[in-house]
C-alpha cells in the first residue's frame, strides 16, 4: 500500500515538473546581466554585441554634449540590412533632441530575413509555429532589445528608465512584433513604419498573420493599448506589386497595400480598445505625397513624438 502511495506521489510530482518546464511558458523578460560595452565613445562608431550564438554589428552615434539625460533611440533598419545607412540619417536628430542612435545590424548571414528578423525567431519556421519548434525565449532577436539597453545604461552611466524605436518597412515588422512578444518591454514612443504586412490582434488568424496557434496572449492587450505607439505610411505606398510586398491569401486579407494593411490593422485594435473600453493610445498617420521612402517617413516620425 505504502509502496504503491509513493509510487503515485513520485509520478505526480515528475508531471508537474515537466508540464513546468515545458517550451511553452515564456517569462517576456531578460535575465541577462548588463554589460560594459568598452568600445563606445562619442560621435559615431560601431561595436560587437552577442545575439544567440554571434556576434552582430551595433552602429551608434552618441551626441558630444550627451549627459546621463541622454535618451536612447532604437533604429531598426529594413530588408537592405543597410544598418549603418540609418544610423547617418539619425545624426542631425540626435544633435538637435538629445538622442543617442543605436542601429543593430540583423545581418543577412546570420539570420533570414523571415523567420529570424521579421518575426523574431520565436519559431523555427514562423509560418508553421508549433509548441514544439518554439525557440528559447532568449534566442529571439526580438530578446536583442531590452538587454543591450541595460548595458548601454551601464556603460554611459544614464538614468532614462526608458527608450523611443523605430523601425521602417522590414523593421517596421519587427517592431510591430517586438511589441507583442514583449509586453513589458520599456519602451515610452514605438514608430512602426510602413511594415508590408501584419499580425492583427486577432486569436481566430494563426500565427503570423493574427494570434491563433502561438504564445501571443489577448490578456497582454490592455496594457500595450495605453502604450504611445504611432503607425505611419506614405499616402502613395499603394502599389499593391511593389518589391517585397508579401502577397497570399492571408495577407491579402489585410489589403494588397501597404496603406490598406495599415489602415485595417489600425481599425480592428482601435475596434477591440472601443468594444472593450480600453484607453488607446496609438495613433495611424498618413504621411502626405509620400511612397515606401526611409527618409521622409523619418522626418515625419521626428515630428510626431517630438512636437
Amino acid at each position: 500500500m505504502l509502496k504503491t502511495f509513493f509510487k503515485i506521489f513520485f509520478t505526480v510530482c515528475f508531471f508537474i515538473f515537466f508540464i513546468s518546464c515545458k517550451k511553452s511558458e515564456i517569462t517576456f523578460t531578460s535575465n541577462i546581466t548588463p554589460q560594459i560595452i568598452s568600445e563606445i565613445q562619442n560621435g559615431s562608431g560601431v561595436f560587437l554585441y552577442p545575439l544567440r550564438d554571434v556576434e552582430i554589428e551595433v552602429y551608434y552615434y552618441v551626441p558630444n554634449n550627451y549627459n546621463n539625460e541622454s535618451k536612447i533611440f532604437f533604429a531598426m533598419h529594413g530588408g537592405g540590412r543597410d544598418a549603418e545607412g540609418v544610423r547617418n540619417s539619425m545624426i542631425s536628430a540626435a544633435n538637435q533632441y538629445n538622442y543617442i542612435i543605436i542601429a543593430p545590424k540583423i545581418d543577412a548571414t546570420n539570420f533570414s530575413l523571415g523567420d529570424q528578423y521579421i518575426l523574431g525567431n520565436v519559431y523555427e519556421d514562423g509560418d508553421n509555429p508549433s509548441e514544439q519548434t518554439l525557440n528559447d525565449e532568449n534566442d529571439w532577436t526580438f530578446s536583442l532589445i531590452e538587454p543591450l539597453f541595460d548595458s548601454l545604461n551601464s556603460t554611459l552611466n544614464l538614468s532614462e528608465e526608458n527608450y523611443n524605436i523605430i523601425g521602417f518597412s522590414a523593421g517596421g515588422q519587427f517592431v510591430q512584433r517586438f511589441i507583442l512578444f514583449k509586453p513589458e518591454a520599456r519602451f515610452s514612443k514605438a514608430i512602426v513604419a510602413a511594415p508590408g504586412w501584419y499580425t492583427v490582434i486577432d486569436t481566430n488568424i494563426d500565427f503570423p498573420y493574427g494570434f491563433g496557434n502561438s504564445i501571443l496572449d489577448f490578456n497582454n492587450i490592455e496594457n500595450l493599448f495605453s502604450k504611445k505607439i504611432y503607425f505611419i505610411v506614405g499616402e502613395l505606398d499603394n502599389n499593391p506589386n511593389a518589391y517585397g510586398l508579401r502577397r497570399n491569401d492571408y495577407a491579402d486579407a489585410q489589403g494588397i497595400t501597404r496603406i490598406e494593411r495599415a489602415v485595417h490593422f489600425y481599425n480592428v485594435s482601435s475596434n477591440i480598445a472601443s468594444e472593450n473600453n480600453y484607453d488607446f493610445n496609438w495613433n495611424l498617420d498618413i504621411i502626405p505625397n509620400t511612397n515606401h521612402s526611409w527618409l521622409p517617413s523619418l522626418q515625419f516620425a521626428l515630428n510626431l513624438i517630438n512636437n
